[in-house]
């Protein structure tokens, strides 16, 4: 698996039905991938699948299937994510630079501290939700200061999220700018917010690192 910080939805009926058959199917091919123990760890992962409770996958387990999916179509993004999606996991947005990703760590590393809310890899929407608007906030205010660009979405989202942009302003006013944010980590705030507004589902974010 690549450097790229992967957002997921997942599809539990979907995932109890055809990525369980899968594993059943390809147990050797899955293997390779799996940790010492590997037919324990496999029976694992094959009996939280079949539950319906693939959000119940750690994620080490997902890893080692994004790895066994990413082993049978290197040279082809686009068909590993339509097979992934086929078997329950859509990949629906990805953060491919490094530089990005570490930007997009440490404003999520701040606002769990401001927050006071420690952000799990798999979490539900609203709390995913209220952390994106915060980035859109506050890359929102750097862009501001850099360009002057007027920033309609962030316009758009105060009156309903005070809190959240008094929580991203008194943070842009105590280090700005120490972060290299550019347009790519604001686009990308800004197009996981469309991505996941109406969404009520549990979103992953997973990164091996």
């Amino acid at each position: 698996m690549a450097e790229e910080l992967y957002f997921i939805k997942t599809n539990p009926i979907i995932a109890k039905i055809n990525l369980y058959n899968k594993l059943c199917r390809e147990e050797k091919n899955i293997t390779t991938f799996l940790d010492d123990d590997k037919i324990t760890s496999l029976e694992i992962i094959k009996n939280k699948v079949k539950d319906s409770e693939i959000e119940k996958l750690t994620k080490e387990e997902l890893l080692h299937i994004f790895s066994w999916f990413n082993n049978e179509y290197p040279s082809d993004n686009d068909e590993m994510k339509t097979q992934l999606f086929i078997n329950g996991i859509d990949l629906f947005y990805e953060i491919p630079s490094l530089s990005h990703i570490k930007n997009f760590q440490q404003i999520l590393s701040d606002y769990e501290n401001l927050s006071e809310e420690k952000i799990k890899y798999i979490l539900n929407s609203d709390t995913f939700n209220q952390f994106i608007i915060y980035g859109i906030f506050f890359t929102g205010m750097i862009q501001k200061e850099k360009k002057g660009n007027e920033q309609i979405l962030s316009n758009f989202l105060k009156p309903d999220h005070k809190s959240l942009y008094s929580m991203a302003e008194s943070q842009f006013n105590s280090q700005s700018p120490s972060l290299e944010v550019d347009d790519i980590i604001f686009q990308n705030f800004t197009d996981l917010y469309d991505l996941t507004k109406f969404y009520k589902g549990k979103i992953i974010q997973l990164h091996d690192h």
